[in-house]
């Protein structure tokens, strides 16, 4: 498993400080998450098996503060549920993979929280919890990183090779599109049956993946990065498939849940096509939400110092983009 998680700590390029592009997702997401819980959570199957408890895993956490704010939101949906039922306590299960930095994500826990929270280490693309004992599953900009990067994007001899390019995006070869979309589906497939063992009888899962400009970032991060590579700055190996990422569409995720057969599409929607992040701030402030979520996968790939020079000449060709 791949797992190049977001920057830790509480410094100028961390996550904490640095994660609008998901807050942009969760604000657009909040109604679809109300509406929801309140329209189709099934009430007496969840209270039949599970006391006064009510336990919630958010799926992707990273190190906040985007994953209390969302958390929160659930349990005071989840509270107007059950009509301010102060007999109902809640649980809530903050995972991502163990290389996340789990010590600055519970040192920023809301003091005023109303719920007990728990680290549950791993990846989401497999077993986490006890059968039977969630009830409301959430995962907000996670479940487009793959588990690994489709071996076929790096064999020379086969017709998916990816030679050139850091990623589906920019691609004319269906082969390569096909393998993104073939890991994908194993990757859902593994998450939808871990969860279907682990939620309840009645409980739900909740789904937001990144909009259209997050991959324009990608797009044009590869562009710069093709440019190092003509300069002769860096070799086109290390620049192949770097990203083990793919964002597919609402008929892309249908296709998968229908497949697997162990979940009900309740409601499906495109919540915020747009980015104000992406597509209004400065340069300044892009660079720095930009290093804060990919430093970790591309320092790996890169070096620091070619992963610092690939993002300055990504926001100088967003901005040039920008004013065409």
């Amino acid at each position: 498993m791949t797992s190049f998680p977001m920057n830790g700590g509480n410094g100028p390029y961390s996550y904490s400080k640095n994660s609008p592009l998901a807050k942009e997702a969760l604000d657009g997401a909040k109604g679809m998450v109300r509406d929801a819980i309140i329209q189709n959570l099934d009430i007496k199957k969840i209270m039949l098996s599970s006391s006064n408890t009510l336990c919630i895993a958010d799926l992707g956490c990273s190190v906040g503060p985007n994953t209390f704010i969302a958390m929160q939101y659930v349990v005071h949906v989840l509270k107007e549920k059950y009509h301010s039922n102060n007999i109902l306590e809640f649980q809530v299960f903050f995972n991502d993979h163990v290389t996340n930095d789990f010590n600055t994500l519970f040192r920023s826990l809301p003091i005023d929280r109303s719920y007990y929270a728990f680290g549950v280490p791993g990846t989401f693309h497999g077993r986490l919890f006890p059968s039977r004992s969630i009830h409301f599953a959430h995962s907000i900009n996670s479940i487009h990183w793959l588990s690994k990067c489709p071996e076929e994007l790096l064999d020379e001899k086969s017709p998916a090779w990816n030679k050139g390019l850091i990623h589906y995006m920019g691609t004319s070869n269906v082969e390569v599109l096909n393998a993104y979309v073939t890991q994908f589906e194993k990757d859902m497939e593994m998450l939808l049956n871990a969860r279907a063992e682990e939620i309840v009888e009645g409980g739900m899962m909740v789904l937001v993946t990144p909009f259209e400009s997050y991959l324009r970032l990608i797009k044009f991060f590869g562009s710069s990065l093709m440019d190092l590579v003509n300069e002769e700055v860096t070799d086109l190996s290390s620049l192949e498939n770097s990203f083990c990422t793919s964002c597919r569409n609402a008929r892309d995720m249908t296709k998968v849940v229908k497949k697997n057969n162990c979940f009900n599409i309740e409601k499906l929607e495109l919540t915020y096509p747009k980015s104000k992040l992406v597509d209004e701030s400065d340069a300044k402030t892009i660079i720095i939400n930009l290093k804060a979520i990919l430093e970790g996968v591309l320092s790996n790939h890169f070096g620091s110092k070619i992963t610092e020079e690939a993002c300055t000449r990504t926001i100088l060709k967003l901005m040039r983009f920008r004013h065409e």
